[in-house]
């Protein structure tokens, strides 16, 4: 099942795609426009936002049920993606559930996270951020925060090459309905890679009506 209308942005940290939403979010009236991100700022998200901080550790299976519990509540829940949906906006979301299909996989196995997602509606487009993670990870040490758990050479490195081979199912094959997928050169500059994303979205009928 694909939502119309629901837009995602998906890479590894550094990546850009919080950037390019600021840049998306330049171009659309906000009446028009709902922009939001996983983890969620639900009490589900703000947990895992914990987590990632370092603040606690759970068990890697733990993790792959709470990112699926977050995103059910992101997307069915009260004020969520197809509620915002159905109110007539164009839905941008800052990671969705391929991101559990790369990162949790990396460290508990493929199986789990498909289970646990294989059920989620799929967006109308998905741009995929692709980045050498040696590039992702000096943009991540260049904010001078502390780094995430996941925000590690070899973890990075491990989890793109899983983004690769998640995004090439999902490329033009079966498995992506009638989904768009759009591969970025994240490594290009940020005001060419907003124009390349606003001339997929410019012509949506949502944005003309």
């Amino acid at each position: 099942m694909v939502l119309h209308n629901f837009i995602v942005f998906e890479g590894i940290d550094g990546a850009g795609t919080s950037t390019q939403l600021k840049k998306l979010a330049e171009k659309i009236h906000s009446g028009r426009l709902f922009i939001t991100a996983e983890p969620t700022g639900l009490p589900t998200g703000v947990f895992l936002r914990r987590m990632l901080k370092g603040e606690f550790s759970v068990d890697e299976r733990t993790a792959a049920y709470l990112f699926g519990a977050d995103r059910c509540e992101h997307v069915f829940g009260k004020g969520g993606i197809v509620e915002q949906l159905n109110a007539g906006r164009l839905v941008v979301s800052d990671r969705y559930f391929f991101s559990t299909l790369a990162y949790q996989s990396v460290s508990c196995g493929e199986t789990l996270p498909r289970m646990l997602n294989s059920a989620f509606p799929l967006p109308e487009l998905l741009f995929y951020f692709r980045v050498n993670p040696e590039v992702s990870l000096e943009r991540v040490i260049a904010r001078g925060e502390k780094p995430e758990i996941y925000e590690n050479a070899c973890f990075q490195q491990k989890t793109a090459d899983l983004y690769d081979k998640i995004m090439k199912e999902y490329d033009g094959t079966p498995a992506a309905g009638t989904m768009k997928l759009v591969t970025l050169d994240a490594s290009k500059p940020i005001e060419e890679t907003a124009e390349i994303i606003w001339s997929y979205l410019k012509n949506m009928p949502i944005l003309k009506a």
